[in-house]
């Protein structure tokens, strides 16, 4: 089939099974809409929670559109705001962590897929 419709809430929530359900929900919807070169994620985090860890890519340039709510982002060593509907573009090798403010935050990204693209920075990347 040309085309593939799904609810991005209804796409398998991979947070709980990484021990993350308490910050916020992450549905990776490629899989669920059968695409083979793009990726897409449904984020939420729950208010006043920071995603348990910062990644980057050495191929993929991502675009992160949040939906509702706000919060801010860290990118490298700069810190911004962010509100609904602000987009921002995430060249490759940028560190990226979002962080939700006291109403929560739902954002989505979008990008290339590229099989084993990626590094976690699990710690020490944003303190406070």
């Amino acid at each position: 089939m040309s085309y593939t419709i799904k609810n991005l809430a209804s796409v398998d929530d991979s947070a709980p099974r990484f021990g993350f359900a308490e910050i916020g929900e992450a549905h990776f919807a490629r899989g669920a809409l059968e695409a083979e070169r793009t990726g897409v994620v449904y984020h939420l985090l729950r208010p006043n929670r920071r995603q348990a860890f910062a990644h980057r890519h050495d191929q993929a340039e991502e675009i992160a559109v949040v939906i509702s709510g706000g919060g801010r982002v860290k990118l490298d060593d700069e810190v911004h705001e962010l509100r609904a509907l602000d987009a921002v573009r995430l060249a490759p090798e940028v560190t990226r962590q979002f962080e939700a403010g006291p109403e929560g935050m739902s954002y989505l990204v979008f990008g290339p897929h590229v099989e084993r693209d990626g590094e976690l920075v699990r710690e020490g990347f944003w303190e406070d």
